[in-house]
Protein backbone atom coordinates (compact mmCIF):
# COMPACT_ATOMS: atom_id res chain seq x y z
CA UNK A 1 0.00 0.00 0.00
CA UNK A 2 1.48 3.35 -1.15
CA UNK A 3 0.88 5.77 1.86
CA UNK A 4 2.42 9.37 1.23
CA UNK A 5 2.94 11.53 4.47
CA UNK A 6 -0.04 14.37 4.31
CA UNK A 7 -0.19 17.24 6.60
CA UNK A 8 -3.15 17.28 8.14
CA UNK A 9 -3.51 20.66 9.23
CA UNK A 10 -3.91 21.52 5.87
CA UNK A 11 -7.48 20.15 5.55
CA UNK A 12 -10.92 20.87 6.94
CA UNK A 13 -11.15 17.20 8.29
CA UNK A 14 -15.17 15.89 8.82
CA UNK A 15 -14.85 12.77 11.03
CA UNK A 16 -17.62 9.82 10.84
CA UNK A 17 -17.80 6.61 13.90
CA UNK A 18 -18.14 3.54 12.06
CA UNK A 19 -18.24 1.56 15.24
CA UNK A 20 -17.58 1.60 18.81
CA UNK A 21 -17.00 -1.45 20.74
CA UNK A 22 -17.17 -2.40 24.65
CA UNK A 23 -14.01 -4.29 25.46
CA UNK A 24 -14.37 -6.46 28.88
CA UNK A 25 -11.16 -7.55 30.91
CA UNK A 26 -11.85 -9.68 33.73
CA UNK A 27 -10.08 -9.45 36.44
CA UNK A 28 -9.65 -10.77 40.50
CA UNK A 29 -12.19 -7.76 41.14
CA UNK A 30 -14.72 -7.80 38.70
CA UNK A 31 -14.67 -6.82 35.30
CA UNK A 32 -13.06 -3.49 33.07
CA UNK A 33 -14.57 -1.86 30.47
CA UNK A 34 -13.33 -0.23 28.05
CA UNK A 35 -14.19 1.30 24.54
CA UNK A 36 -12.76 1.01 21.13
CA UNK A 37 -13.72 3.85 18.43
CA UNK A 38 -13.22 3.17 14.50
CA UNK A 39 -13.22 6.31 13.45
CA UNK A 40 -13.00 7.82 9.47
CA UNK A 41 -11.88 11.58 8.56
CA UNK A 42 -11.72 13.14 5.29
CA UNK A 43 -12.00 16.10 3.92
CA UNK A 44 -14.64 15.66 0.66
CA UNK A 45 -11.58 16.19 -1.75
CA UNK A 46 -9.84 13.31 -2.31
CA UNK A 47 -7.95 12.64 1.54
CA UNK A 48 -9.42 9.66 3.92
CA UNK A 49 -7.96 8.00 6.79
CA UNK A 50 -8.96 5.69 9.29
CA UNK A 51 -8.03 5.56 12.95
CA UNK A 52 -8.58 3.01 16.06
CA UNK A 53 -9.07 4.63 19.72
CA UNK A 54 -8.91 3.08 22.58
CA UNK A 55 -10.05 4.48 26.24
CA UNK A 56 -12.29 4.30 29.57
CA UNK A 57 -14.75 7.11 28.11
CA UNK A 58 -16.13 7.25 24.56
CA UNK A 59 -15.43 10.59 23.96
CA UNK A 60 -11.69 10.32 24.91
CA UNK A 61 -11.48 6.63 22.48
CA UNK A 62 -13.32 9.07 19.62
CA UNK A 63 -10.75 11.42 20.07
CA UNK A 64 -8.29 9.41 20.26
CA UNK A 65 -9.17 7.44 17.06
CA UNK A 66 -9.95 10.93 15.14
CA UNK A 67 -6.19 11.83 15.57
CA UNK A 68 -4.65 8.26 14.84
CA UNK A 69 -6.83 8.74 11.43
CA UNK A 70 -5.41 11.89 10.89
CA UNK A 71 -1.58 10.83 10.82
CA UNK A 72 -2.95 8.15 8.36
CA UNK A 73 -4.44 10.11 5.56
CA UNK A 74 -3.84 8.46 2.01
CA UNK A 75 -4.77 10.29 -1.19
CA UNK A 76 -7.44 9.12 -3.79
CA UNK A 77 -7.40 9.32 -7.38
CA UNK A 78 -10.60 10.69 -8.49
CA UNK A 79 -11.60 11.35 -12.21
CA UNK A 80 -13.94 14.26 -13.89
CA UNK A 81 -17.40 12.75 -12.48
CA UNK A 82 -16.03 12.04 -9.06
CA UNK A 83 -15.57 8.21 -9.52
CA UNK A 84 -12.44 6.41 -9.39
CA UNK A 85 -10.26 5.94 -12.04
CA UNK A 86 -10.43 2.56 -12.85
CA UNK A 87 -12.32 -0.98 -11.07
CA UNK A 88 -9.83 -2.21 -8.05
CA UNK A 89 -10.12 -5.00 -5.69
CA UNK A 90 -8.95 -3.19 -2.08
CA UNK A 91 -7.58 -6.52 0.34
CA UNK A 92 -6.51 -5.84 4.01
CA UNK A 93 -7.00 -9.21 6.42
CA UNK A 94 -9.79 -11.83 5.10
CA UNK A 95 -11.86 -8.72 4.04
CA UNK A 96 -11.52 -7.71 0.16
CA UNK A 97 -13.72 -4.63 -1.03
CA UNK A 98 -14.83 -4.38 -5.25
CA UNK A 99 -14.48 -0.59 -6.07
CA UNK A 100 -15.94 -0.16 -9.58
CA UNK A 101 -16.13 3.00 -11.10
CA UNK A 102 -19.50 3.90 -11.95
CA UNK A 103 -21.11 7.18 -14.45
CA UNK A 104 -22.47 10.47 -13.49
CA UNK A 105 -25.61 10.09 -11.52
CA UNK A 106 -25.33 6.83 -9.98
CA UNK A 107 -24.74 7.51 -6.50
CA UNK A 108 -22.78 5.62 -3.72
CA UNK A 109 -24.13 1.93 -3.63
CA UNK A 110 -21.99 1.02 -0.79
CA UNK A 111 -21.98 -1.09 2.26
CA UNK A 112 -22.01 1.14 5.88
CA UNK A 113 -18.17 0.94 6.43
CA UNK A 114 -17.33 1.10 3.42
CA UNK A 115 -20.03 3.83 2.39
CA UNK A 116 -18.03 6.03 4.86
CA UNK A 117 -14.53 5.91 3.63
CA UNK A 118 -16.16 6.91 -0.09
CA UNK A 119 -18.28 9.52 1.08
CA UNK A 120 -15.74 11.22 3.00
CA UNK A 121 -13.04 10.56 0.30
CA UNK A 122 -15.43 12.90 -1.65
CA UNK A 123 -16.33 10.04 -4.48
CA UNK A 124 -19.79 11.06 -5.02
CA UNK A 125 -19.90 8.13 -8.33
CA UNK A 126 -19.33 4.19 -6.95
CA UNK A 127 -20.39 0.65 -6.67
CA UNK A 128 -18.82 -1.23 -4.11
CA UNK A 129 -19.20 -4.95 -3.02
CA UNK A 130 -17.64 -6.64 0.69
CA UNK A 131 -16.26 -10.17 0.08
CA UNK A 132 -15.02 -12.14 2.33
CA UNK A 133 -15.00 -10.70 5.97
CA UNK A 134 -17.55 -8.25 6.49
CA UNK A 135 -15.41 -7.21 9.89
CA UNK A 136 -16.33 -3.43 9.95
CA UNK A 137 -12.25 -2.55 10.61
CA UNK A 138 -11.00 -4.30 8.33
CA UNK A 139 -13.67 -3.70 5.34
CA UNK A 140 -12.92 0.17 6.35
CA UNK A 141 -8.82 -0.88 5.47
CA UNK A 142 -9.41 -3.03 2.90
CA UNK A 143 -11.24 0.22 1.22
CA UNK A 144 -8.66 2.38 2.02
CA UNK A 145 -6.31 0.19 1.13
CA UNK A 146 -7.78 0.04 -2.41
CA UNK A 147 -8.44 3.91 -2.89
CA UNK A 148 -4.72 4.41 -2.04
CA UNK A 149 -3.42 2.21 -4.76
CA UNK A 150 -5.72 3.85 -7.40
CA UNK A 151 -3.51 5.51 -10.52
CA UNK A 152 -4.69 7.95 -12.81
CA UNK A 153 -3.87 7.78 -16.54
CA UNK A 154 -1.41 10.27 -16.10
CA UNK A 155 0.60 8.44 -13.87
CA UNK A 156 0.04 4.84 -15.80
CA UNK A 157 1.56 6.72 -18.87
CA UNK A 158 3.99 8.89 -17.32
CA UNK A 159 5.60 4.54 -16.11
CA UNK A 160 4.74 3.46 -19.31
CA UNK A 161 6.62 5.83 -21.23
CA UNK A 162 3.51 6.48 -23.55
CA UNK A 163 1.38 9.03 -23.98
CA UNK A 164 -2.04 9.59 -22.03
CA UNK A 165 -4.37 9.30 -25.43
CA UNK A 166 -2.17 5.43 -26.24
CA UNK A 167 -3.05 4.38 -22.39
CA UNK A 168 -6.77 5.03 -22.62
CA UNK A 169 -7.08 3.58 -26.20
Amino acid sequence: MRRTIIDASQFELTEKVVAIKRVTKVVKGGRNFRFTALVVVGDGNGHVGAGLGKAAEIPEAIRKGKEDASKNLVTVALDENNSITHDFLGKFGSSTVLLKKAPDGTGVIAGGPARSVCELAGIKNIRTKSLGSNNKQNVVLATIAGLSQLKTPEEVARNRGKSVDEVMA
